[in-house]
């Protein structure tokens, strides 16, 4: 019989960005290690060592803040990775962390290229990461020649609906402080749902007179919120490579010392969702304009159906657009159909023809013109892409 190596992994596998991170340590293992794994998705270890060290493993991956469970694995000569989000740098245990300072310069640029002149950040105070991640953005913002305020308060621990509705009052009554439109920086996707919940609760609408961008990219919190939140991801597949790679080496006789004591992992692109679908532009009609073409570019709407709306005629509507968007009202819709489109072709399996009826167009022949226009490849093209990256945990 193969001699495998033990691995347990230790996390809180209720959390999307820990499920994602064990897929992506699925496809590591499969191509690159013979691991026997345990999944301690209670992170029991974390708070019971001996529970889960009297079992004996070659390996640990830990994503908990654990000083006893390293010190303890250590000292009986198991191979540990720290995965977990602290600044705390443990002997012999090579870490991985974040990049949450580049977190923060990515919110910024994100909304600088949007054309925002004002700019907010909302996190929690105390927590390291996410006070890299303010600091990260507001830095962001100084090469731009920006500035920002901010709203921290501790975080509890456990986010409890007391809590979050107090939290949100006083939200509430600081958003009424800042000029609009404001761009808001939240240190991660529950902050950013918090400050969405605010802006509904104070009647400022989203993302026109506050627009919302959170990190990590929780897709289910993200969506679940209303409007759906734009995140900057987190990079499981390449936590899970480097994590997966350390491991088997030390797990193969290679010594702590070989490695980078810390490794910080950069963020991926923003995942642009509703809550920040929207150009900062002081023309209100070209505001009202495209708050009109991203609720109604899938249903068919005119450029002429969209001046009549916003009150001008289309040859001022084609000249503000220019002016202010650098597109015309046209190449908006397309754009916005486009983005649609490419949702639909990742998240489900529609039928080209479904989904161009889905996305206003009449044939699905044209819709494949059109997106080939302005995505250089296919529809089918891109969906196989999709699959194949995701397949690899890309």
């Amino acid at each position: 019989m193969i001699d495998r190596p033990r691995v347990a992994i230790v996390l809180r596998g209720w959390l999307e960005e820990n499920l994602n991170l064990l897929h992506s340590l699925a496809k590591f293992k499969r191509f690159n290690a013979n691991w026997h794994v345990f999944v301690d998705d209670l992170a029991r270890g974390a708070e019971d060592p001996d529970w889960l060290l009297d079992q004996g493993w070659d390996g640990i991956i830990c994503k908990e803040n654990s000083d006893e469970l390293f010190r303890k694995a250590r000292e009986r000569g198991i191979a540990c990775v720290d995965l977990s989000d602290s600044g705390v740098l443990r002997a012999d245990c090579p870490k991985f962390r974040p990049n949450n300072v580049a977190a923060g310069h990515l919110g910024a640029e994100h909304f600088v290229e949007k054309g925002f002149r004002h700019f907010a950040f909302c996190g929690f105070k105390g927590d390291l990461w996410s006070e890299e991640r303010r600091d990260g953005f507001v830095e962001g913002l100084a090469l731009a020649g920006k500035k920002c305020t901010t709203f921290e308060t501790v975080y509890p621990g456990v986010s409890q609906p007391a809590w979050e509705f107090a939290e949100e009052d006083e939200m509430a009554r600081w958003l009424k402080t800042l000029p609009k439109p404001v761009a808001v920086f939240a240190c991660n996707d529950l902050r950013a749902v918090h400050v969405v919940n605010a802006c509904q609760q104070a009647d400022f609408r989203v993302p026109e007179e506050v627009a919302i961008l959170g990190v990590n990219n929780d897709s289910a919190r993200c969506e679940l919120s209303a409007p759906s939140v734009s995140s900057i991801p987190v990079d499981v597949s390449e936590y899970a490579r480097a994590a997966g790679a350390t491991l088997e080496a030390l797990m193969k006789g290679a010594e702590p010392k070989d490695f980078k004591e810390l490794t910080l992992i950069d963020p991926l692109e923003v995942v642009t969702r509703r809550s920040t679908s929207i150009m900062a532009v002081e023309d209100q009609a070209v505001a009202q304009a495209l708050n009109l073409i991203r609720e109604r570019a899938c249903k068919g709407i005119t450029v002429e159906e969209v001046a009549k709306a916003v009150h001008i005629s289309r040859s001022l509507l084609e000249k503000r657009f220019r002016q202010y968007v650098g597109r015309s009202p046209q190449v908006e819709i397309r754009q916005a159909q486009v983005i649609q489109i490419k949702q639909m072709l990742v998240e489900t399996e529609y039928s080209l023809a479904h989904i161009a009826e889905m996305a206003g167009f009449e044939h699905p022949e044209y819709m494949s013109v059109v997106f080939k226009r302005l995505t250089h490849t296919t529809p089918s093209a891109y969906r196989r892409k999709s699959k194949e990256l995701a397949s690899v945990g890309l």
